[in-house]
């Protein structure tokens, strides 16, 4: 009963401290170093304790092993988790169209999105596009690309996490 004990010890432990770890990325990618400070004590914490319980223990088990090992990927699953459902953001979107279409661009903005469009040429100089620049919240991320693909199926698009904005529009 005592292994079973340190083997869910370990288990959870371990679950918490991924966890922690991923948010802490999260928020120093995002600027916010002194919430990552604090993160960064407490998952450490938990490691230590866990680590040297694990390490040191009579019970040189594999049962300890597989604790750990599940615990962290566990944690690394609940950790993205977590960052996708509540870690709000921004994203940046570049959308190249397929060919030279008002209709597409009209059709996003009437769904409230702002975008930003210059023309572009592809691999094929004579063919003119669109290159679209949409600015969104994650939440908005499912919709937009669900309606570009309807709207036009080939369009290349190109999502990056935006670290910092100033002015415009988001929806």
């Amino acid at each position: 009963m005592e292994l079973f004990i340190t083997c869910l010890t370990i288990f959870i432990a371990r679950i918490c401290d991924v966890s922690l770890g991923t948010v802490r990325i999260i928020m120093v990618g995002k600027g916010r170093s002194v919430l990552a400070f604090f993160i960064a004590f407490i998952e450490i914490s938990i490691w230590f304790v866990i680590a040297k319980d694990a390490l040191t223990g009579t019970d040189n088990s594999l049962w300890i092993m597989i604790a750990y090992a599940s615990g962290y990927a566990c944690g690394t699953f609940l950790g993205s988790y977590i960052s996708e459902r509540f870690v709000k953001g921004n994203l940046g979107l570049q959308v190249v169209t397929t060919d030279h279409d008002q209709k597409v661009i009209k059709a996003i903005r009437n769904e409230g999105y702002a975008v930003s469009v210059i023309d572009v040429k592809g691999k094929n100089e004579e063919e003119g596009k669109y290159m679209m620049f949409i600015e969104i919240n994650k939440k908005n991320f499912d919709h937009l690309t669900e309606l570009i693909k309807k709207l036009d199926p080939k369009a290349f698009i190109v999502v990056n996490e935006t670290k910092y904005i100033q002015n415009g529009y988001i929806k």
